[in-house]
């Protein structure tokens, strides 16, 4: 295989890589904007109650009720949150994965020219 040849087939190679590196990233992108609204939605969970037109035996009681019904929500985002966190990790491994081999690939397309 002559060097034009090498070069033509590295430069394929390149578009091949860069599709890669888009579509991880684009992943990656899925992944991170999950893991926020996951992570928004227990922010919106330490916003605290107020029920300032109740007695205050019956207040304590909704607030009581609210906070045992937000606990359980919170178990529940968490459980998801780590599985998003495992996703998003796996994710931005394998689009640093695909940026490293799509950044070797052009240099030595580089190289080549």
């Amino acid at each position: 295989m002559n060097a034009i040849d090498r070069a033509k087939q590295i430069d394929r190679l390149c578009i091949l890589t860069d599709l890669v590196l888009v579509s991880r990233l684009t992943a990656l992108q899925a992944a991170s904007a999950a893991r926020a609204a996951s992570l928004a939605r227990l922010a919106d969970l330490d916003v605290p109650l107020q029920a300032p037109d109740l007695p205050e035996v019956a207040a304590a009681d909704v607030m009581l009720r609210y906070q045992r019904w937000a606990d359980q929500r919170r178990a529940d985002i968490n459980l998801t949150l780590a599985r998003q966190t495992a996703a998003w990790t796996e994710a931005r491994e394998s689009a640093t994965l695909a940026f490293a081999r799509s950044q070797a690939l052009q240099g030595l397309a580089r190289k080549l020219k």
